[in-house]
């Protein structure tokens, strides 16, 4: 088997994402062949080379693909474990896939709802979570009172928050009750759409993602999950900008 950069060959191991991968790399938990490796692209043979992590030996066999849609409810974190206990997407797991390493892309905030991935195809992760990407992520938005003229346009010119200037965002009366706009974004700032609403004094009270690139939420009940068919894996892997 052809070597392979290390970044890629653990993420597509189901190892976590790039993002996730790199962080290990960088704080040097990856050894390869007894020595520490800090080179995001260092070659590596799977099939000849010993790689571990923290010291405990790691297979790089790839798993199988898996692409799953959550509908998050609200209270759930969304993320792979929860030090206090709390209930995580991973929890919705039905059990023909607790053995296999799966993680969110990208994150909801524990108080909103809607659509997460869940998937251990790293390079896809990566795609759909990095900034330079510019994948689109759309919102329904509930707020106590209609938006301001003045205010919409700000919003789709971009906001001034602590950690920098937002992309122009595309802003719609919504027709889904009780919601009263669709939001979409480029990037992902952390609570980036509570946050946007906030700067202007408006308090966002319900907030549900409802679509992730051309993945789209649909009709999914709540709580509940399910296989991406091919053609949305297709669908979403070409709408990938390189």
């Amino acid at each position: 088997m052809p070597s392979q950069p290390l970044i890629k060959l653990l993420a597509s191991s189901g190892i976590g994402s790039r993002r996730q991968v790199a962080a290990l790399i960088k704080r040097g938990s990856i050894a390869v062949n007894g020595e520490i490796v800090h080179n995001l692209t260092e070659p590596v043979d799977p099939v000849k080379d010993v790689i571990k992590i923290d010291g405990k030996h790691t297979s790089v066999t790839a798993e199988p693909r898996v692409y799953l849609m959550l509908n998050k409810p609200k209270g759930v974190i969304s993320s792979t474990s929860d030090k206090r206990g709390e209930k995580t997407v991973i929890d919705f797991l039905p059990e023909k896939y607790r053995h296999i390493r799966l993680y969110p892309v990208g994150r909801l905030d524990k108080d909103s709802t809607g659509l997460i991935l869940l998937t251990n195809d790293g390079e896809l992760t990566f795609r759909l979570t990095h900034p330079r990407f510019e994948q689109e992520k759309e919102y329904l938005v509930r707020i106590e009172q209609n938006l301001k003229s003045e205010d919409k346009m700000k919003l789709q010119n971009g906001i001034h928050l602590d950690d920098g200037t937002t992309s122009p965002a595309e802003v719609k009366a919504c027709k889904y009750l009780p919601f009263s706009y669709s939001i979409t974004i480029h990037e992902g700032k952390k609570r980036q759409v509570r946050r946007m609403f906030a700067a202007l004094g408006y308090k966002v009270l319900e907030l549900k993602r409802i679509r992730l690139g051309s993945l789209r939420l649909g009709n999914l009940p709540e709580g509940e999950i399910r296989e991406l068919t091919p053609r949305q894996i297709q669908s979403l892997k070409r709408g990938l900008r390189t």
